[in-house]
């Protein structure tokens, strides 16, 4: 008979071996889900290298060399004075021009066995020849497939095709969460391919300011000038995103940079494949994002999402079923907090198909599909090039309509008219400092409805020209000589 002192070991030793038994089943499992995100464990395993991933992926990152010649005048010192440009304007350039070699250099990944490489729009912005250099020292010179300054990207072709080149793998980049590892490679202030580590530290980043769609990964791996175009990637060696820009008040990194998410750059690289035009879905709605004092006067619970304040006759959204006042919440299950991340999930979407909508009207929850149908070019744009000895000689206009505002990335349920499109560097359009976007409004009192009537308006010659231009939000009307 056990002993009250042998019964408390036994029961002890019992216990202890049913905690065995459960922890030798319950262990691996764990263990299991805890191989794809863990903190480090040991000191041997913080001193692990990135070194086999680095190898991996090294070698499809490249520098993009852009070149261009531009022409220029001597300008006189008196050039920039307020005093003499109110007298004298902007005509303070004398002797015969001269051209100068513009260069600049960023980096690029290459994403196609074929030779197609991704870099940013920014990089390769008014080149005219393009030089791809690869981490073996080849070089190659390389074509414009597609450039879309609306996503801050463009996609090179290098090659002859038949050769097969290094390159990474796109990684949905839907599945990457704040925490996770990366590495971001390019080529900073022109010193060479360079490594730099850290973690995602946000998601869903907007108002960056450099490209229409506001919805970058942010990292604290260092990212420099020069790094634009650049690859961030993730532990398994896959593409996650193209390093665009940073955050710093010195020009150097201070730890926030923004990358654009690969599924975005899947869908540019997508339609560079596809003959080189960027087609996104159209939605057809303006929005307005729901903030703190907006959401109380809705009766919503907290801030977040897209209220419609405006709706396109026929347009897709319409077509669904929504209605303005509508707060639509999310899309195919991801939520959009703000409009940005709206437009950044029907951009990524692609034509074909619909899109599940998530929306709240009078207190309840409520679905629609809405069809990814491309903006329709109605009026047709007629782009024309204005000729002759007037203000707008050498610009590129067009009738303005959804497709051509989803181009250039305005609200077309607001805007009409005649948009230049276009503006030829050391055209007339060009001195008078026409920007790619102005509404002309007027000319000469004529108002300007289509592109004939300004086709029509500058026939002829006058002594002076007046007309009224429509920039933003900003409306300004000028005169200046024939």
């Amino acid at each position: 008979m056990l002993s009250e002192s042998n019964w408390t070991g036994a029961l002890a030793m019992a216990l202890a071996a049913m905690l065995l038994i459960a922890a030798l089943v319950i262990i691996p499992w764990s263990a299991k889900a805890e191989t794809e995100r863990r903190v480090p464990g040991s000191r041997g395993e913080v001193q692990l290298s990135y070194a086999p991933v680095v190898t991996r992926v090294a070698p499809a990152v490249v520098n993009v060399y852009s070149k261009r010649v531009v022409r220029e005048q001597m300008r006189s010192p008196f050039a920039n004075d307020p005093f003499f440009q109110q007298f004298f304007g902007n005509r303070f350039s004398f002797g015969v021009p001269r051209e100068r070699v513009q260069q600049s250099l960023g980096s690029g990944v290459i994403v196609d066995p074929s030779g197609l490489v991704v870099t940013n729009y920014h990089v390769i912005k008014d080149g005219q020849e393009f030089t791809v250099a690869l981490a073996d020292r080849r070089e190659f010179e390389a074509e414009l497939v597609l450039s879309d300054e609306r996503t801050d990207l463009a996609v090179l072709r290098i090659g002859n095709g038949r050769e097969k080149l290094p390159h990474l793998v796109f990684k949905n980049s839907d599945s990457v969460e704040v925490g996770d590892l990366v590495l971001a490679i390019g080529n900073p202030f022109g010193v060479g391919q360079t490594v730099t580590s850290g973690i995602v530290s946000a998601l869903a980043r907007t108002h960056v300011g450099v490209s229409d769609y506001q919805f970058f990964i942010q990292t604290d791996a260092a990212i420099n000038p020069g790094n634009s175009g650049g690859a961030l990637v993730t532990m398994d060696g896959q593409l996650i995103g193209i390093n665009t820009a940073i955050y710093s008040q010195t020009g150097g990194s201070i730890g926030i940079g923004f990358a654009i998410p690969s599924n975005m750059v899947e869908s540019v690289v997508a339609s560079a494949r596809d003959g080189g035009h960027v087609k996104r879905p159209w939605f057809g709605a303006a929005l307005q994002a729901v903030d703190a004092e907006l959401a109380q006067s809705l009766g919503l619970d907290r801030p977040g999402g897209s209220l419609i304040r405006d709706l396109a006759a026929g347009s897709p959204a319409d077509k669904a079923g929504l209605k303005v006042g509508d707060v639509i919440r999310a899309v195919d299950g991801f939520e959009v907090d703000e409009p940005q991340a709206l437009r950044y999930r029907f951009a990524t979407k692609g034509l074909g198909g619909k899109a599940k909508i998530s929306y709240l009207r009078d207190g309840k929850w409520r679905e629609a599909e809405v069809a990814l149908v491309a903006p329709p070019e109605v009026p047709p744009a007629e782009e024309t090039v204005i000729a002759g000895r007037n203000p707008f000689a050498g610009a590129t206009i067009a009738n303005l309509s959804p497709a051509v505002a989803d181009r250039l990335g305005f609200d077309s349920l607001t805007e009409q008219g005649v948009v230049i499109v276009n503006v030829e560097p050391g055209s007339a359009a060009n001195r008078i400092q026409f920007q790619r976007g102005d509404i002309i409004v007027d000319v000469g009192g004529q108002k300007i409805a289509k592109v004939g009537d300004l086709v029509k308006a500058t026939a002829g010659t006058r002594a002076q020209w007046t007309f009224t231009v429509k920039r933003g939000e900003r409306v300004f009307t000028a005169t200046v000589g024939g």
